[in-house]
């Protein structure tokens, strides 16, 4: 049997853009996708601290550090620049693999989003 559990964590980061034009998706700074862990293409999703809004998207990498975080397509009517996101992915393991397993938690700072 397989659990889903928590994988990783990009704790509060501020939304520098949106584009509703764009095919959809959240891009975020290649620097942040590594610290967590994340993959191009994962389902991650997305919890607005603003607003109280909660929505699932995928990575597209963006410039390594340039502090980006947008939201695209759709989800970007869930969110405005300057809110602060909490975006989570989770895994899939079994409960014995699930008992060592140890999250990544990434802290940037919320004023640039870059790590500090």
């Amino acid at each position: 049997m397989l659990i889903e559990v928590f994988k990783s964590k990009i704790h509060r980061v501020r939304v520098t853009a949106s584009d509703l034009n764009y095919i959809g998706s959240i891009t975020i700074d290649e620097d942040l996708i590594d610290a967590a862990g994340l993959v191009v293409g994962e389902r991650v999703y997305i919890v607005n601290v603003n607003n109280g809004e909660r929505f699932d998207t995928y990575v597209i990498k963006g410039k390594r550090k340039s502090g980006e975080v947008c939201l695209n397509g759709p989800a970007a009517r869930k969110v405005q620049r300057d809110d602060i996101i909490i975006v989570i992915a989770y895994a899939q393991m079994t409960p014995e693999e699930a008992r060592d397993f140890q999250p990544k938690i990434v802290f940037p700072d919320e004023k640039t989003n870059l790590l500090t």
